[in-house]
């Protein structure tokens, strides 16, 4: 058989589609938006009659949230569920507040141990929680992993001592049949090392905890099936790397990633698109195989422009990427790579956009620090429908339930439908 020949039958095999697809909500918490970016965990919402225009004032409720935070608000039910912190990190709670009104329910303080040195864009709350309807889950950093009852009670707490992320952690719990998945990558000191861990969502014992080499970490993971297996995801520092759910064996890894690595995985068209921080490449990966597979399943990689800090969306056919440190919207052909256009959104600002894009009805919402929300629609042209303002500081992604908007902002929580 020629050399040609091989090539060819190789490029067949590899580019031949693949069922590949999140492993996303199913059931009652379908109907919610249960996780960080929603159930589908990509930030596509699916239907239904949402504003795409709206002031300042264009809030059905708004009010005060105390402390900071950063970390996104989830819903289940008639309740929504956000974590805050005071001052230095010196109190760190979990709050509920009324959908129908905003009326706040409780507010549960954790047990601490000591504070966190973080970046002042992170915050002591950076960490989305997590519900399965029963328990509510989050991380914590170093103060471990929490899960509270529909009351605020803390039903139990699994402590990780000491995490020395010289911007403080930030990576959100994935929940996954009986167990959490969680991974914090740190540099190592007393009693403490990077690790990718399950824990039982009824206890928070540990099921299994994998040790890790990477020192620099602030992502999501993601749950992926690929046809033959279910595949847990971590893009992180240098690398991204595959675990068996079941038993924290890695099972592959692809190289390419920069240093600083927060963007989460999207899953379409086979592929796993994997974003490096710092304007670093976009690696687009077919899962599945062993070992190390860069020279075998990257699909097609970026030279540089990736998010530093949002996560990427795909709608159709095409990949949606924020370059924050410029301002820059790119869209790629999600299968081969291919570049469909470039355009500017706003003033370009270093570190400019921290929230995540939505997928509404045909129309990408993009918002940066300042609170604009620049709604672009879908396709192969650049068409910018209209630019929202919010008028005040948004870092974090909203959560979209029964046709209505929930912002969280630096200093409130608001609904608009």
């Amino acid at each position: 058989m020629s050399r040609l020949l091989v090539l060819v039958l190789a490029a067949a095999f590899f580019s031949a589609p693949a069922d590949v697809r999140m492993v996303e909500v199913v059931g009652e918490g379908a109907k919610y938006w249960p996780r960080w970016r929603g159930p589908s965990g990509q930030g596509h919402v699916a239907g239904g009659q949402y504003a795409d225009k709206w002031s300042p004032t264009a809030s059905v409720w708004k009010v005060s949230v105390p402390g900071r935070g950063n970390s996104s608000p989830i819903v289940w039910g008639d309740r929504i569920f956000l974590t805050t912190g005071y001052g230095n990190g010196e109190r760190l709670s979990m709050l509920a507040y009324s959908r129908a009104d905003g009326k706040k329910l409780w507010e549960t303080f954790i047990p601490q141990n000591g504070v966190e040195y973080v970046h002042y864009k992170n915050g002591f709350a950076s960490a989305t929680p997590a519900t399965d309807g029963q328990l509510v889950y989050a991380s914590f950093g170093r103060h471990g992993l929490f899960a509270f009852d529909f009351n605020g009670k803390i039903a139990w707490q699994h402590k990780f001592g000491i995490i020395d992320n010289y911007h403080g952690p930030a990576g959100s719990p994935v929940l996954y049949k009986d167990r959490i998945f969680i991974f914090q990558d740190a540099n190592p000191a007393p009693g403490q090392t990077a690790f990718v861990g399950a824990f039982e969502k009824a206890t928070g014992k540990p099921i299994w905890q994998t040790p890790r080499r990477e020192s620099v970490g602030w992502g999501t993971a993601i749950v992926i099936n690929t046809g033959e297996r279910d595949e847990l995801i971590v893009s992180s520092q240098y690398r991204v790397a595959a675990y068996d759910p079941d038993s924290g064996k890695e099972l592959w890894t692809v190289r390419g990633n920069t240093y600083e690595v927060i963007p989460t995985p999207v899953v379409a068209h086979g592929l796993v698109f994997a974003s490096s921080g710092r304007a670093g490449p976009t690696i687009a990966i077919r899962p599945g195989g062993s070992g190390d597979v860069t020279s075998t399943h990257v699909a097609w990689s970026s030279p540089r422009g990736s998010p530093f800090v949002p996560s990427g969306i795909v709608v159709g056919d095409l990949l949606y990427l924020i370059n924050d440190m410029q301002s820059i919207l790119t869209v790629y052909e999600a299968a081969t790579g291919k570049l469909v256009y470039q355009d500017r959104l706003g003033t370009a600002v270093r570190e400019g956009f921290s929230a995540s894009p939505v997928h509404v009805n045909g129309k990408i919402f993009l918002t940066n620090d300042d609170g604009q929300t620049f709604v672009v629609e879908a396709g192969r042209a650049f068409k910018l429908l209209h630019v929202n303002e919010l008028g005040e500081q948004t870092l974090a992604s909203p959560a979209l339930v029964d046709g209505t908007w929930y912002w969280r902002t630096a200093s409130s929580l608001r609904a608009i439908r």
